[in-house]
């Protein structure tokens, strides 16, 4: 089967490579639609993936085409959404409900063989069938939103917040779109790109801007999320936190950034500093909402390319061109 490979830190390319086979609680997917993130951005950079070469992408979805001896849940012919996550089930973390933490973490497009090729194979517990009404090529969108959802568990929100969103890209958009629908007083989104503030602005936000000092609102902001990973952003959002806020970190920065914090501020005012890591009981719930029509995936999915052109896909992402992009086996 052809497959995008990172081959090593900053080389990818198309190959071809042995058509997968299931083990006995496995399914193989025939990979209809396949989402680019920051995240592949890092594993081209040689960072979060233990070894190189792998085949990237884990946001995907598609059609089942062989299942395992032992699969039961779902038949050949059946459309489901592949939550990437793999778990060992066995340390500390995943015994004290924090599986996202596994000392032993790992995931499909990360770790092991993913979606960016003509076939993917997945344990079945990791599918989520697809309601006749959600397309499977929009599909690909309920990994990245199952992460956003993550988020809001994090960050607890309640009703009447102030919310400040650094990034229009499509998890800041995802984040706009929940704060949204969890009751929020206002979200207001930054960003330096104007088209994407121009998508914040369609999506309903309350204010977009380039810089917080353009925004009214000098008491600061109840919760602040980085959606960026930039360090000029952390960096700001930290001081933008109201009295009792909350700052999540949610943009995945490199290994290398570092943020100033003033430990006394931090005791005197009460505020929060917290991160949100990928998918915690979130995968199921994100597909609910995604059915639901959270999200409008014409708005979302800037461009659908071929998998041939994964290069030029990844090219375009890490440029900041467009939103979501997806390739198509």
């Amino acid at each position: 089967m052809k497959a995008a490979l990172v081959e090593s830190p900053g080389r990818v390319s198309l190959t071809t490579v042995p058509d997968p086979a299931p083990g006995p609680r496995q399914v193989v997917v025939d990979v209809a639609a396949c989402g680019l993130c920051g995240t592949d951005l890092h594993i081209l950079e040689g960072e979060f993936a233990p070894t190189l070469p792998v085949v990237p992408g884990h946001e995907f979805a598609g059609e089942v085409v062989g299942v395992g001896s032992e699969v039961s849940e779902v038949a050949v012919g059946d459309r489901v959404a592949v939550d990437p996550s793999l778990y060992c089930y066995e340390c500390r973390y995943c015994r004290t409900g924090h599986n996202n933490l596994c000392e032993r973490w790992a995931a499909i497009g990360v770790t092991t063989a993913g979606g960016a090729a003509e076939y993917a194979v997945a344990p079945v517990a990791n599918c989520v069938k697809l309601p006749e009404h959600v397309r499977t090529q929009d599909a690909a969108l309920i990994e990245p939103l199952s992460c956003a959802v993550r988020g809001y568990d994090v960050l607890k929100s309640q009703l009447g917040s102030h919310v400040l969103v650094y990034g229009s890209g499509t998890m800041g958009l995802m984040m706009l779109e929940l704060a949204k629908r969890t009751g929020a007083a206002s979200v207001d989104v930054l960003d330096l790109n104007e088209e994407r503030l121009a998508t914040a602005r369609r999506l309903g936000c309350s204010a977009a801007a380039a810089t917080a000092d353009e925004l009214d609102r000098p008491q600061g902001w109840d919760l602040v999320v980085d959606a960026t990973g930039n360090a000029a952003a952390i960096q700001d959002g930290i001081g933008r936190v109201a009295k009792a806020g909350t700052f999540l970190q949610f943009g995945v920065s490199d290994y290398a950034t570092t943020a100033t914090i003033e430990p006394y501020k931090i005791y005197n005012q009460e505020i929060t500093i917290t991160g949100s890591m990928a998918v915690l009981h979130s995968y199921e719930r994100a597909a609910e909402l995604f059915a639901g029509g959270l999200l409008d995936p014409e708005i979302f999915i800037s461009d659908r390319l071929p998998l041939d052109e994964y290069p030029r896909a990844i090219e375009q992402f890490a440029a900041g061109k467009g939103r979501k992009i997806v390739v198509v086996p």
